[in-house]
Order: structure tokens, then sequence, then C-alpha cells
């Protein structure tokens, strides 16, 4: 994508709309690690391609567990924060992995479509995803997914608050 919070709509609508098979922020937060490689390749002037191993299937998956075995001790904080925004939360170790994987697959399927450096089946040089749309389409769908983003968080929120609101005493 040309710029890496175009990815939060797509990882928000589904991470939200499978909140109960993702863990949402582990899925929606390695769409942004996968861009880690990107600004490294650029703050050190290694050149073209920017998108290299971590933007391919096979090492998405390594980086994507890496993930979400990373984040695993930080999953209070993550339940804090997911209560302050009033999203149901429940998580475990597997839940936390394997959304880090699908998240990171979700960042690389996305800009296949975008830019052509992008080597999905890495070692191969093959990127049946390039050009599949138009970079004006993938943008406009990414943006859509942010407003369907917020009408799930909407519906979760509402959910969330009918489920835990205070008792009344008698």
């Amino acid at each position: 994508m040309p710029f890496t919070p175009y990815h939060f709509g797509p990882s928000g609508f589904i991470g939200l709309g499978l909140k109960k098979y993702l863990d949402v922020p582990v899925f929606v937060l390695a769409n942004i690690i996968v861009d880690i490689e990107v600004v490294v390749v650029n703050l050190l002037g290694i050149g073209w391609p920017v998108h290299r191993y971590v933007h391919t299937l096979l090492i998405g998956v390594a980086a994507g567990a890496i993930w979400g075995l990373a984040a695993y001790p930080l999953r209070n904080l993550f339940k804090k924060i997911m209560h302050i925004l009033r999203i149901a939360y429940d998580t475990s170790f597997w839940k936390m992995v394997i959304s880090g994987v699908l998240g990171v697959w979700l960042h690389v399927i996305i800009d296949a479509t975008y830019h052509r450096d992008v080597r999905i089946f890495w070692p191969s040089r093959v990127n049946p995803l390039w050009q599949l749309l138009t970079h004006q389409q993938v943008r406009v769908i990414c943006v859509v997914c942010i407003f369907a983003a917020f009408i799930l968080y909407a519906i979760a929120f509402v959910s969330y608050t009918k489920q835990n609101k205070p008792k009344k005493a008698i």
C-alpha cells in the first residue's frame, strides 16, 4: 500500500468480523510489523526491492508466528485496551499465533496486488496478484473497509456495553 494505515481498514474489518476466532490486536498490529522490513530497507539505503522476504507467504508465516509469540506476554495489556475500547476480548496462545500469521498474510496479499516487487510465492518470482486490481481499486476497497470496520466496532461496542452494564443494587 502507499501507506501502512490503509491496511487498518481490511485488518480492522476482518479482525472485528472474526473476533471470536482471531485476536484483534495481534491481527491488526501484524499488518504494521510487516512494514518494518520496508522501513529498514529504506533506512539502510539497500534499494529496490523494498518489499523483500517478510512480504512473502513463506517467511510471513515465521514473522507472524514470532509476532504472535512475542505478543502473548502482552495479552493482559491488550485485554485492558480492549476493555477501554469496549470490545470483548478472549484469547489464547494459539489464537494469538494464528492471528499473527493471518494478519501478516493479509498484508502480503494486499501489497501483492499493489506493488510489483512483492514476491508472494518466494523464492519464485511469480506474483499472480500483481495488477489484479488497479491502485485506485485497492485504495477504495481499503477505505470502504475502514467504514465497515467502524460499523462492526459500533456493534461490538453496544454489545459489550449491554453485557457489562452495572447491576442495580436492591
